[in-house]
């Protein structure tokens, strides 16, 4: 088959969470177990460093790979959702998996995942570690998908645990307190393994420390960032500390924390790097974040004037921080195009918009997107000035039109709406 009826067949024959939602969430490591026997066992072979979060996960890998990238690691990536291309959910040095490499897996194995019948993230998962591990990647940062105790990616033993934040998100799933949610997150937390805190919660901080302490796991807590390494928005700055406390933990670790003998060599190998590691490799790996991992949709800059930036944050607490960031900017009018999952408590996302901003309602090409109608519904009724689009791209295109070169445009509230943006650009370019 060709890489396109491959790809037809992924996204077809396995239930798949960004597009239906909780439909296609397989509570469980029964079937990643089974596709880990089938790949012959890729976790085990994988030094990784394990990535949860509600928010602030995608960055903090990103900049963990950019950083072992500076340091001459060959170095694994995998993240999600994708924003235009399947493929960026897995990359080697920023470099994304050859459509052949998918090919070859999927034909290799496709009887026994017809017989397993697991969901689109658990083969993901899987075809990302079977392809680290072949591909002999010296780290691999792991970032989980939903929650973390019954994630696919937790059958990892990874070297370092990191849980940036806790936002009330996917409540339906994983509980409807900060306590419930942080317990499902504390779940990557491992035997003898250091974890880092991305941030400080009086609700969650509690479950992380029990947590810890009977896995017998050293816990750190970062601190945002307040020195002049910087990208992307100052909510950024969160995400530094943690990315920097990641570092610090690594390089003042030993083998005394491991217990995996035949990992101990490589482990030391890369504590040793770390250690000899300068403030000047730090800066890179910021300064070349882009150019090293293909970061995008986090504050990325699409166009000077006017002025229009798009952001991926889709809950509360993201749109909050993103919301404060842009009204530090200077700008004569504000315009936003806003879409969202259906999932998501809109309801109290509204009271965090600008209220002086002109809205453009709009829906992602999938399932699990809120109704345009709904939305503007929802705008409308909060006084909000509003028009409603029938997708991105005629909101992009009526945003721009109606914007005069000291305008702002802000595109967000969702992976899809972003995505499906970068994706118009890219196609008429």
């Amino acid at each position: 088959m060709s890489y396109l009826e491959i790809l037809e067949h992924i996204f077809q024959s396995f239930p798949v969470y960004h597009r239906v939602g909780s439909s296609a969430y397989k509570e469980g490591l029964e079937n990643i177990e089974q596709l880990a026997e089938m790949a012959e066992h890729p976790e085990k072979k994988l030094q990784a460093i394990h990535i949860a979060g509600s928010n602030g996960k995608g960055s903090v890998a990103h900049l963990l790979a950019s950083y072992f990238q500076e340091l001459g690691c060959k170095t694994g990536l995998f993240t999600s959702p994708h924003l235009i291309d399947f493929r960026e959910r897995i990359k080697i040095n920023g470099k994304m998996i050859s459509e052949q490499k998918i090919i070859d897996f999927i034909e290799k194995y496709q009887k026994k995942l017809s017989k397993i019948e697991p969901s689109f993230f658990e083969m993901t998962t899987i075809l990302a570690f079977d392809y680290f591990v072949n591909e002999e990647v010296d780290i691999a940062i792991i970032e989980t998908g939903l929650g973390g105790r019954l994630d696919a990616t937790n059958i990892l033993s990874p070297t370092l645990s990191v849980i940036t934040n806790i936002s009330l998100e996917h409540t339906k799933t994983l509980g409807n307190t900060f306590a419930k949610i942080a317990f499902e997150k504390a779940g990557i937390i491992k035997m003898n393994t250091p974890v880092v805190i991305g941030e400080f919660h009086p609700e969650t901080f509690p479950i992380f420390e029990e947590v810890a302490k009977q896995k017998k796991a050293p816990l750190f807590l970062s601190e945002e960032y307040h020195g002049d390494l910087q990208f992307g928005g100052h909510y950024q700055q969160k995400n530094i500390g943690t990315f920097l406390k990641c570092m610090e933990v690594i390089g003042a670790s030993s083998n005394k924390t491991e217990s995996r003998k035949q990992k101990v060599e490589r482990i030391n190998n890369l504590h040793k790097s770390v250690q000899s590691a300068s403030s000047v490799c730090l800066q890179n790996a910021i300064k070349n974040l882009y150019t090293n991992t293909g970061f995008m949709g986090r504050w990325q800059i699409i166009s000077e004037k006017p002025f229009t930036i798009c952001d991926v944050a889709h809950n509360p607490a993201g749109i909050k921080l993103v919301m404060k960031q842009l009204q530090e900017l200077s700008y004569h009018h504000l315009h936003i195009i806003i879409g969202f999952a259906n999932d998501k408590d809109v309801d109290e996302i509204i009271p965090l918009l600008p209220q002086e901003a002109i809205y453009y309602a709009c829906q992602a090409q999938i399932e699990r997107a809120m109704a345009a109608e709904e939305l503007f519904q929802k705008l409308k009724s909060a006084n909000l000035s509003v028009q409603k689009m029938l997708n991105i791209y005629q909101a992009h295109k009526q945003a721009t039109y109606n914007a005069q070169d000291n305008d702002l445009i802000f595109i967000g509230g969702s992976f899809f709406v972003v995505g499906e943006l970068l994706k118009n650009i890219e196609n008429s370019e």
